[in-house]
C-alpha cells in the first residue's frame, strides 16, 4: 500500500516584526568608540546633509526574538520541503558540500573589481566549467554572465542582433521563428529586442511540421529558438532537418537547452548543426533554484558567433586566467559583471562530482522515472496526457490534464494543487501561459526522487481525484491543513488593500494619522 502523508502546518499568531517590541529593547549594544580612534578619524564621518533627523523606524527587540519570530514564519511555509515533481524546473538535491564551498572566503569574500591576479582560483573554476559544458554541447565558448533561462534567451537575441548589424542585413533579419510550445522567454525576448515573431502552431506529431518552418523561413529570418523535448515530454526527431532548413534559409538557430535533463550527455547541440544554446545551472546542474534566483542561463555558441558575447570572457593565457574585455563587436552586458558566480561554483561541483558516467545515468534515471510515473498517472480515472494519439514515450516531463475530472466534479487544477498542501506535499506546476492544455499540470520525475517518493506523489494524486469525485468542496476550499486557508488573488488587483513596505501600509491603512490623533 502507497503511504499517504498525514500533514498538518504550524499555526502561530504572529504579527509582522514592525509590530513586535517594546521601547529600549536591542539585539546588540555597540560600545563608543575609543579615544585614539576619534582623535584619528574625527566624529564628522558623515556629511551633515546626510545626518539623519530622527531614529530610524526600526522594531526594537532582542537578538533572540527575531530567531523566534522568523523560526515560526519558517515553521508556517511549506516551500519545497516535500515531494516536488516540478516539470520543467528540474528539482535536484544542492550537496551541502557545494554550498559550504561558497561560503569560504575564498569565493564569499571575492569582489570583481579585485585585480586579476588576486582572482586566479575562481577563475579557473569558470573556465573550466565553460570547457565542460562545451564538451557536453560542442559549443566553444561559454559565459555566465545571464540571469537566468530568459536572460540567456535575451544573450541570444542580443547576439543576433549584433551578429546581422555587423553585416549590414539587420534590416532586412527582422523574424525570429519558433513553435508555440516554446518558452515564453524565446518569443518575449524576441520580441524585446525588436524582431517580429513567427510562432508556428502544433499539429498531429505534438510539433509543427516540417512544411510548416519552410513557409515561415525566408532571408527575413533572424534566427530560430527552439527547445527540445518539450513540455509535453515530446522529442522532435526532425530537429536536424529543421535546423538545415533554417540554415539554408540563413538564420542562425538556437537551442533552448531548459530541458536538458532527460537527454543530457546522449546529444550536442552542435552536433545537430545550432550556433548556440543555453542552460540552467540553477535546474540541470545542481544549483539551487532558490525562490527563483540567483539563477544562472549558461549562454555556448560557436567561433563564429563568440565576437558579439558580452563582456568580459574569461580566458587562458598560458599558465593565467585573464579577463577578456576588449571585445568591440560585443553586444555589451546583458547583467552586471560575470554573473551569479556562487551558483556557477555549485554547478562545477555537481558537475565534477557526477563526472560523465554519472549524468549519462541521471539522464537515463530521469527518462525511466518518467515513464514509470507516466503509467501509474494513466491509471487514475479523470487524468488525460496531452496528445493521447502519441504513443511513444515521454521524456524528462510530461503534460497531464485534469479536463475530464473537472468536467465531471467541477474541481480545477488550481483547486487540486491548493489540496496538494494539505498532504505536505509541494504543489505541482501547471503550465506556462496560454494553456494549450485543459486543467494542466507538468510532473517531471527527474532522477532525484526514489520509487518510493514518487509512489506517494501518485498516490496524492490519487486520492484528491477520488475525493473530487465524492466530496468536490472539499478539494475546491483547500486548503485546510496549512497557517492560512485559501488566497483570494483578486486582493492583489487593488493597490490600496496591499503595500511592499511598512512605510507604504501605514500610510494606506492610515495607521499613522490614527498616531498623531492620539497625540
Amino acid at each position: 500500500m502507497t503511504r499517504i502523508p498525514e500533514f498538518h502546518a504550524a499555526k502561530w499568531n504572529e504579527p509582522v516584526v514592525m509590530e513586535m517590541g517594546r521601547p529600549g529593547a536591542r539585539g546588540q549594544l555597540f560600545p563608543a568608540p575609543e579615544d585614539e580612534v576619534t582623535k584619528a578619524v574625527g566624529t564628522d564621518l558623515i556629511p551633515h546633509a546626510m545626518v539623519r533627523k530622527d531614529r530610524a523606524e526600526l522594531p526594537e527587540i532582542t537578538e533572540f526574538e527575531a530567531q523566534r519570530h522568523y523560526l515560526h514564519l519558517s515553521q508556517m511555509t511549506l516551500g519545497m520541503m516535500g515531494i516536488s515533481l516540478f516539470g520543467t524546473c528540474t528539482m535536484k538535491y544542492n550537496s551541502k558540500t557545494a554550498e559550504y564551498a561558497t561560503l569560504r572566503p575564498e569565493v564569499a569574500e571575492l569582489h570583481p573589481y579585485q585585480h586579476p591576479d588576486t582572482l586566479q582560483g575562481v577563475l579557473e573554476i569558470i573556465h573550466d566549467f565553460d570547457c565542460m559544458l562545451r564538451s557536453l554541447s560542442g559549443m566553444d565558448q561559454f559565459i555566465f554572465q545571464a540571469g537566468g533561462g530568459a536572460d540567456a534567451a535575451y544573450t541570444m537575441t542580443a547576439v543576433a542582433r549584433a551578429y546581422w548589424q555587423d553585416r549590414g542585413m539587420l534590416g532586412q533579419r527582422t523574424e525570429m521563428v519558433t513553435s508555440a510550445q516554446s518558452h515564453p522567454c524565446n518569443p518575449a525576448t524576441a520580441a524585446a529586442a525588436g524582431f517580429k515573431v513567427v510562432n508556428l502552431p502544433l499539429e498531429e506529431n505534438g510539433y509543427p511540421s516540417l512544411e510548416a518552418l519552410k513557409a515561415a523561413v525566408s532571408d527575413k529570418t533572424a534566427l530560430i529558438m527552439l527547445n527540445n523535448p518539450d513540455d509535453m515530454g515530446i522529442y522532435n526527431p526532425e530537429i536536424k532537418e529543421w535546423v538545415k532548413v533554417a540554415k539554408e534559409a540563413g538564420a542562425l538557430c538556437f537551442y533552448d537547452h531548459a530541458n536538458f535533463n532527460g537527454v543530457m550527455g546522449k546529444l550536442s547541440a552542435r552536433e545537430l548543426g545550432f550556433d548556440a544554446c543555453m542552460f540552467m545551472l540553477h535546474k540541470t546542474f545542481g544549483a539551487p533554484k532558490a525562490g527563483g534566483g540567483p539563477a544562472v542561463g549558461a549562454y555556448g555558441c560557436t567561433d563564429e558567433l563568440a565576437p558579439y558575447l558580452p563582456c568580459p570572457l574569461i580566458v587562458q593565457d598560458g599558465a593565467r586566467y585573464v579577463l577578456d574585455e576588449d571585445r568591440p563587436k560585443s553586444c555589451g552586458k546583458v547583467r552586471e559583471f560575470w554573473g551569479n558566480v556562487p551558483q556557477v561554483v555549485k554547478a562545477y561541483a555537481w558537475a565534477r562530482s557526477m563526472g560523465a558516467e554519472g549524468i549519462q545515468l541521471a539522464s537515463d534515471i530521469s527518462v525511466v522515472a518518467n515513464n514509470y510515473m507516466d503509467k501509474k498517472l494513466a491509471e487514475i480515472p479523470g487524468l488525460e496526457i496531452s496528445n493521447p494519439s502519441i504513443d511513444l514515450w515521454r521524456m524528462e516531463m510530461t503534460r497531464w490534464s485534469l479536463g475530464p475530472l473537472t468536467e465531471a466534479t467541477g474541481v480545477t487544477t488550481v483547486d487540486f494543487a491548493n489540496r496538494m498542501a494539505d498532504y505536505g506535499i509541494d504543489p505541482y506546476w501547471m503550465s506556462h501561459e496560454p494553456w494549450i492544455v485543459a486543467e494542466p499540470f507538468t510532473p517531471e520525475a527527474g532522477e532525484l526522487w526514489s520509487k518510493e517518493d514518487i509512489d506517494t506523489w501518485i498516490g496524492v494524486i490519487a486520492q484528491i481525484a477520488e475525493e473530487a469525485r465524492t466530496n468536490p468542496e472539499l478539494v475546491k476550499t483547500a486548503p485546510h491543513n496549512q497557517a492560512i486557508a485559501q488566497v483570494k488573488g483578486d486582493v492583489f488587483e487593488d493597490p490600496a488593500k496591499w503595500a511592499m513596505t511598512w512605510r507604504a501600509h501605514v500610510r494606506k491603512s492610515g495607521l499613522q494619522d490614527k498616531a498623531n490623533g492620539a497625540a
